[in-house]
Formats: C-alpha cells, sequence, structure tokens
C-alpha cells in the first residue's frame, strides 16, 4: 500500500492520530486505513482541545488602489462599541465579541452553524499608511476600514530660521 499525506480535513477534525504521520507521511503498521479500533484511529477530546485557538478570526478581504488600502468584514451581530481597532503603519488588529442569546437552551438547537464569542484577527498591511487619517465605518453589518497609504514622495518646504 502506498503512502499518503492526510487531507486538510483530516488533520482539522482529528480523523486520524497525528503520532501516525513521519514527515507527513503514514506510516504504513499504523494506517487507520488498514483497521484497527476507531479509539485508536481519532484523536482523544483532550487533545482536539489543545488546537482550539480562544478566539475566533475574522473573514476579511482586503484590496487596495492607489492613494488607500480598503479593509472589509462582515461582523453582524455586533456592536460598533463592542469593536476594537488597533492600528500602526503596518498592521491593523481587530477585535471584538459577538453575544449569543442566553435565553435558548442548547438543546433546543437544531442548528447552531454561526459563532458567537470573542474573536480577532491581525492583518499585516502591503504598504505603510497615514495612521491619524485611516477611517472606519459599519454598515449593515459590514465594516469597512479605509487606510490612506503614506506617501513617501511627499516633500515640504522648510525655512531656515536666523536666531
Amino acid at each position: 500500500m502506498s503512502k499518503r499525506k492526510p487531507s486538510f480535513f483530516e488533520r482539522l477534525t482529528g480523523a486520524i492520530k497525528i503520532n501516525e504521520f513521519e514527515d507527513e507521511d503514514i506510516v504504513e503498521e499504523n494506517n487507520p486505513l488498514q483497521g484497527g479500533s476507531l479509539e485508536e484511529r481519532e484523536y482523544s477530546v483532550e487533545t482536539q482541545e489543545e488546537f482550539i485557538e480562544e478566539d475566533g478570526e475574522l473573514s476579511i478581504d482586503m484590496y487596495e488602489n492607489d492613494k488607500e488600502i480598503i479593509i472589509k468584514s462582515i461582523v453582524a451581530g455586533v456592536r460598533p462599541d463592542d469593536l476594537d481597532i488597533s492600528i500602526t503603519r503596518e498592521m491593523v488588529t481587530l477585535k471584538g465579541k459577538r453575544e449569543k442569546d442566553s435565553t435558548i437552551q442548547t438543546e433546543d438547537y437544531f442548528h447552531q452553524e454561526l459563532y458567537w464569542g470573542s474573536f480577532s484577527r491581525t492583518i499585516l498591511l502591503p504598504a505603510e499608511i497615514e495612521v491619524e487619517e485611516a477611517q472606519a465605518i459599519e454598515k449593515h453589518g459590514l465594516l469597512i476600514i479605509r487606510l490612506p497609504k503614506l506617501n513617501k514622495n511627499r516633500q515640504t518646504k522648510l525655512k531656515v530660521r536666523s536666531s
């Protein structure tokens, strides 16, 4: 049987033990495709929980034009006051929290796919920006951050004073 690299989904969901891989290949005698109990093939719950981050990661779109870098993200269900946006010339960090409706009992759900809880995202920018001129606007659950690019070619005349 040939060796194969586990799929991203297998590694993400824990369908195969981590220790079954050496140099990204499956060791023949530990190959879960050849049999073995389900418990031997799956991660333990404790191992899976070690890989879960505390914060969810916010999805973004980022693009640029001649004058600015624009970042867009869906933040539906988050009040603007609950968003924390930190900006430096090279990086933007978005943090926030989406509160779950505590009146609904877990056993009453048929489907529960939405992300609830705190989230964060740090984005390295492709160019330096003017921090003081940055703007953030939330409209209908869409966060739009406009970051004017730093104009390195800008010149100013400096007058020499006599003392």
